[in-house]
């Protein structure tokens, strides 16, 4: 009972600090064992992203070698209209520009990272746990990313030095020389800093839509009259999903859902970037529901041109490159999804690893032991992407991931909106201190981690519990509802009083 009322009166004195932004930030706490410079809000001349960089952070993201064959991966296991998988794709992009918004606006306000912001909701020290949590995944997706990129690269030394029969752990010579090669650009462009990684996203992106409408055309060229016929119909065979249409739609938007997932939670480590929230929102805008609109429709084309000319759907984009006989297209096309690939790896899957490592120990990691940290991992995660983790599924994969995570959005979102009223005490985010208004019980918010475990539980287990498989593809979405709901029962009584907000 003690631990309750502990906390109790730490909420009680939360509820009634006064609050400031992060141009009051107290130079002191920077001898705080939270804070080291990479942590650190940003103030306004340090921000200079506008939208052009976030709606790049989404074309690299949704045009990934990955994100190609998870979209093309749907559009043949739920067997639906061509038409209306598109449709559930979109729908998917309006759904996560909406929790992107959410997550984003305080970032944007206070120029902080993720692991930093989530210390007003989890605690100073119960942070840690979506942080490393969030590392964990990072450093899973960064490795599995890293192997995908690597497979465009190994098409382009194929060309130049074969490709023997000799395999380990399903991988000849070829591929694991551009596995390596991949891996140690990505090092290599992450040591050189956040700017020449906005710039490579800002080229790579847009360089990726003209490659893939240049394969769509050809696809739709040699597929002839048949093509859009088939889009109707050809989907619909070899499906075992046992759901209804109305079904098989949702789950098919969950699940895109879910493969944002860890963007979606972490989108501060980039919105800190960003000039204006106007910025935000129209990057999200275009980046998501309307860069959906195309990419779903080039999937869906190309992956209907496949079963057409091939007489079997090919998922991977670097496989149906492979197959179309054109030289100048196999390495046009192998480079720039190489950098699409890379892209978003940088962005999702090594940024914010390397915050929420230096979260744990920021007087000992910084931004960039944390990435190589990172990068050393994540190394034997791509390695063993083909011959095990792969044996998985790519959908199941995703969701499983997804709802691991998924209440941690609710409770952010639920804190930051409904309890803390938009403010944040900026010095107590970086202060150890009993007084601190985020100190709770030490230093970690039981009432959280109690909405926490609820919403893992419930999403969880609609993905690995036979007898909820009808909400297969639910689960980041139900976990972040339920975590939020709960959180919010629990938290309420210590929301901050309006009155006591100080601008």
């Amino acid at each position: 009972m003690s631990t309750a009322n502990e906390q109790g009166s730490q909420l009680s004195t939360q509820s009634n600090s006064a609050l400031y932004d992060c141009n009051t930030f107290n130079p002191e706490r920077k001898n705080s064992r939270l804070y080291n410079e990479d942590l650190a809000p940003l103030q306004p001349e340090q921000r200079n992203w506008g939208w052009f960089a976030i709606f790049n952070v989404w074309s690299n993201d949704i045009q990934s070698l990955f994100g190609y064959t998870l979209a093309a991966s749907l559009f043949l296991s739920y067997g639906l209209n061509g038409w209306w998988v598109m449709a559930a794709i979109i729908c998917s992009g309006f759904i996560v520009m909406l929790m992107v918004n959410l997550t984003g606006k305080p970032s944007v306000k206070y120029g902080i990272p993720f692991p930093v912001l989530i210390r007003a909701s989890m605690g100073i020290n119960g942070a840690n746990l979506p942080a490393i949590l969030r590392a964990i995944i990072g450093i899973f997706w960064y490795g599995v990313q890293t192997y995908f990129a690597s497979t465009a690269v190994a098409i382009l030394l194929t060309i130049v030095i074969g490709s023997p029969d000799t395999t380990f752990l399903g991988l000849n010579s070829t591929a694991w020389i551009a596995f390596v090669i991949v891996w140690v650009f990505q090092i290599l462009l992450f040591w050189a800093g956040i700017e020449p990684i906005k710039h490579f996203l800002n080229w790579a992106g847009p360089l990726v839509y003209v490659v893939m409408v240049i394969l769509m055309a050809v696809i739709w060229y040699q597929s002839g009259s048949e093509l859009l016929p088939a889009i109707n119909s050809i989907f619909a065979s070899g499906s075992d999903y046992s759901g209804n249409s109305i079904q098989a739609f949702t789950a098919i938007v969950g699940t895109m859902v879910a493969y944002f997932a860890a963007v979606v939670i972490n989108f501060g480590d980039f919105s800190r970037f960003l000039r204006s929230e106007r910025d935000m929102r129209l990057g999200n805008l275009l980046g998501l529901p309307i860069n959906m609109v195309f990419f779903s429709f080039i999937a869906l084309v190309i992956t209907a041109g496949t079963l057409v000319i091939f007489g079997e759907a090919l998922t991977n984009p670097s496989d149906i490159v492979d197959r179309v006989d054109s030289l100048p297209l196999t390495i046009i096309a192998a480079l720039t999804f190489f950098a699409a690939t890379v892209g978003i790896n940088m962005v999702a899957n090594f940024i914010p690893p390397a915050y929420d490592l230096a979260n744990l120990f920021p007087k000992h990691i910084n931004f960039r032991m944390g990435g190589l940290i990172t990068a050393v991992i994540a190394f034997f995660v791509g390695a063993l992407w083909l011959s095990f983790i792969s044996k998985i599924g790519i959908v199941g994969f995703v969701n499983t991931i997804g709802a691991v995570i998924a209440p941690f959005f609710g409770i952010l979102v639920i804190d930051y909106y409904l309890i803390k009223r938009q403010h944040i005490d900026m010095n107590d985010l970086f202060s150890a201190q009993p007084t601190g208004a985020y100190y709770y019980y030490k230093g970690w918010n039981i009432r959280a981690l109690i909405a926490f475990a609820i919403g893992t539980l419930f999403s969880i287990a609609t993905v690995l519990i036979p007898a909820l498989t009808k909400l297969e593809g639910y689960g980041f979405l139900l976990g972040a509802a339920i975590g939020g709901i709960v959180y919010w029962v629990l938290m309420r009584p210590y929301a901050v009083d309006p009155d006591t907000i100080v601008e």
